[in-house]
């Protein structure tokens, strides 16, 4: 399922621009379909809207939101502030791995991620998916 967003060359295509992530992370997820199956992706972009990582997973649980942190955390730089939607995982996982960063939940902080999904979402419709 989704082999292709796994590989550092999925990863890597995801990164439309080459430098070193920001401190602000805005991190939501979204479905798409994948080999004909509808899947969450969980995506994290910066301040600039750089790609930081992203990560297909069959649900929207702790440990796939855990799971997508932690990779997130292997780049560079740690976030200082993490902007998400009110979902019940994300502060606990945050607590667990950043609890350094801020965590930013509040109503319409995290409409410039949830434009990009739409950005996205029009570039894999012609594709008919994953």
């Amino acid at each position: 399922m989704g082999a292709a967003l796994h590989t550092p060359a999925g990863r890597e295509a995801a990164r439309p621009c080459r430098h070193r992530p920001g401190g602000r992370w805005f991190v939501d997820e979204t479905y798409v379909k994948v080999s004909g199956r509808w899947t969450r992706l969980y995506r994290a972009v910066d301040q600039h809207g750089q790609v930081i990582d992203l990560l297909a997973s069959a649900r929207r649980d702790q440990a796939a939101a855990r799971r997508f942190f932690v990779r997130a955390l292997t780049h560079e730089r740690r976030p200082v502030e993490v902007t998400t939607d009110k979902a019940a995982v994300y502060p606990r996982v945050l607590d667990e791995l950043l609890p350094e960063a801020c965590h930013v939940d509040a109503a319409r902080e995290n409409n410039r991620l949830e434009a990009d999904h739409g950005r996205w979402k029009a570039r894999l419709r012609p594709m008919r998916g994953l």
